[in-house]
């Protein structure tokens, strides 16, 4: 009862981004129909997109893909990097993998899929939320099928030069916690994380966070969401 109490004075500022009017209204009903959840901003296309993130920046973007006469992959990479950190959760009628994996590559850190019951997305949005990454089945699937592949000698000398420590950590960022969670698991402290991130990041080639998640997959440093 106290989390959903913390959550509700502090409820997901939600943005929706699709061009029916009428799923719109029914996605604004479920999302603020949830306790801890609160739509900040609607918009049909990419221009007005934007002007609502501008007037009331969301913690979470709703993206349809198909978008009328636009194309919702052509503007996700600018909406990430424009509204940071603001994180995209797709929610696209498509199940062709090659969308859902140019989606994420694109920045997106999660897929719903229209055919998928509403409770799902609701979840979706907490977890991402959190900091998880959320997958499609056929997603992770993808994400392991690379996995026997993924490997070559540099990789191998990347990986092998991981400390014990920075092992745990990547398992945990994997897992959606939160730099003070961490420390906090490990008993250590919120400097002493970041020191490890950036010593992680460092020596994988990696920028942040989310590519270390999608690596981390990859690689088989940490398992899939199941």
């Amino acid at each position: 009862m106290v989390k959903k109490h913390l959550i509700a004075e502090n409820p997901i500022r939600v943005c929706i981004i699709e061009d029916h009017a009428l799923v719109r209204s029914g996605l604004r009903m479920l999302i603020e129909n949830h306790d801890g959840m609160r739509v900040v901003g609607e918009a049909a296309n990419r221009a007005e997109a934007f002007v609502a993130a501008k007037a009331n920046p969301p913690d979470i973007f709703i993206l349809d893909l198909d978008l009328n006469h636009e194309n919702g992959l052509d503007f996700l990479s600018e909406l990430v990097s424009s509204f940071t950190p603001a994180r995209v959760l797709v929610v696209t009628a498509s199940t062709d993998i090659n969308v859902h994996q140019s989606a994420i590559t694109a920045g997106a850190m999660g897929i719903v899929l229209k055919e998928q019951a509403s409770e799902v997305l609701l979840t979706a949005i907490e977890k991402v939320h959190s900091g998880e990454v959320w997958l499609t089945r056929s997603m992770t699937a993808a994400v392991l099928s690379q996995k026997s592949r993924a490997r070559d000698d540099s990789e191998e000398r990347k990986i092998e030069s991981l400390t014990r420590r920075e092992r745990e950590i990547i398992v945990l960022i994997a897992q959606g916690l939160k730099r003070e969670q961490i420390a906090e698991r490990l008993f250590i402290s919120e400097t002493t994380v970041r020191n490890h991130l950036t010593s992680i990041l460092y020596k994988l080639k990696l920028s942040d966070r989310f590519e270390l998640v999608f690596y981390a997959f990859r690689t088989g440093l940490a398992k899939p969401p199941r």
